[in-house]
């Protein structure tokens, strides 16, 4: 078994962030949290500046990672997984305000996107697991401890309540962008002008611009060909996050299974090879480009009709070879011609 990750690469000559117009040497700090490795990019006149800069981020996100995990029992999650289903919880303003994000685009969605998949990812195998194959009595039995509709938000009294026993949220596909949202807003605060936050390379934030430049060039990966790039683009004060089916997979009698699931077949999205949405917010895009890989090219091109700021790039399947769908997609897309259906499902 092994895993491939999509990650976002810094274009050559297009990285850096300036702090002041002496400091001249990019550095990059990394942090580990919420499964994942956090990697901020900035210029700064010394390490230990840009060791300063970054330790107001970092601790924001291992706050976050401490509130929303669902792998520790002590998170505000963990609370709400465990006792939601017994009576309406309590919960603080912030974790409030977050399930309100997520179930929206639930809703907006049509349940592409839906944050209930907790019990759901344990029975595939993909909670703290590289995936297993479950049994047709184990997938009906997930069906009642699924869905965005069971759950309620009283937002007079700030509760959560699961109205299904067995739900369970699973934060996987929108917390980190929520994340990278909070420590942005902590560079902000502290006057960081332009930097480059990314989360596992899966989801990134470009805060402003480096010195001299327009925007951050980003490039976008070949599913399953890291070293291959399909697109860069150019990103200034917007989010960028790609979903991609080999970052957690199994293969069983020749078929893959990857760890994004669709909520209405209970098992594996196959809607997409590979998604990448860029949004104003991390949330938005980290969210969205899990929906738009469940939903598939045509009814992701109808969903963002109705959001003129967010952009897709949807690649999928053909008969012989990889195709793309570019949805208000700011530059060209390259190279699919050169990579066989068959390699990216081996994830070669």
């Amino acid at each position: 078994m092994s895993a491939a990750r999509a990650t976002l690469a810094i274009a050559p000559g297009a990285s850096g962030a300036s702090l002041r117009e002496d400091a001249v040497t990019l550095y990059t700090s990394l942090h580990p949290a919420m499964g994942t490795e956090y990697a901020l990019y900035l210029y700064a006149s010394s390490c230990e500046e840009a060791e300063a800069t970054a330790k107001p981020a970092f601790d924001e996100i291992s706050r976050i990672d401490e509130l929303l995990s669902n792998y520790r029992e002590g998170s505000e999650l963990s609370r709400i997984n465990r006792e939601a289903a017994l009576a309406p919880v309590t919960t603080d303003p912030e974790v409030f305000r977050f399930l309100e994000a997520a179930l929206q685009w639930s809703k907006r969605s049509g349940g592409a996107f839906d944050m209930t998949l907790g019990k759901l990812m344990k029975t595939w195998g993909f909670f703290g697991a590289s995936g297993a194959l479950p049994s047709k009595a184990e997938i009906a039995e997930a069906q009642s401890q699924v869905g965005w509709w069971n759950v309620r938000l009283d937002s007079e009294q700030r509760t959560v309540q699961f109205l299904s026993p067995g739900i369970e949220f699973d934060p996987g596909g929108i917390g980190k962008g929520y994340a990278v949202d909070r420590a942005i807003r902590i560079l902000r605060a502290n006057g960081v002008q332009a930097a480059l936050l990314s989360s596992g390379g899966s989801t990134i934030y470009a805060l402003g611009a480096p010195a001299g430049m327009a925007a951050w060039k980003i490039q976008v990966p070949a599913p399953g060909r890291e070293a291959d790039t399909v697109s860069t683009v150019e990103l200034r004060d917007m989010s960028l996050s790609t979903a991609n089916r080999s970052q957690k997979y199994f293969v069983k009698n020749g078929r893959l299974y990857g760890s994004i699931m669709d909520p209405l077949t209970l098992s594996p999205s196959e809607g997409a090879v590979q998604t990448t949405v860029i949004a104003p917010s991390a949330l938005d895009s980290d969210a969205l480009s899990n929906a738009v890989f469940v939903l598939g090219p045509e009814e992701s091109a109808s969903l963002l009709e109705k959001f003129p700021q967010i952009s897709a790039l949807v690649i999928s399947t053909g008969k012989t070879a990889l195709r793309h769908k570019a949805i208000r997609w700011p530059a060209s897309v390259a190279g699919l011609n050169r990579m066989s259906r068959t390699n990216e499902e081996e994830g070669e």
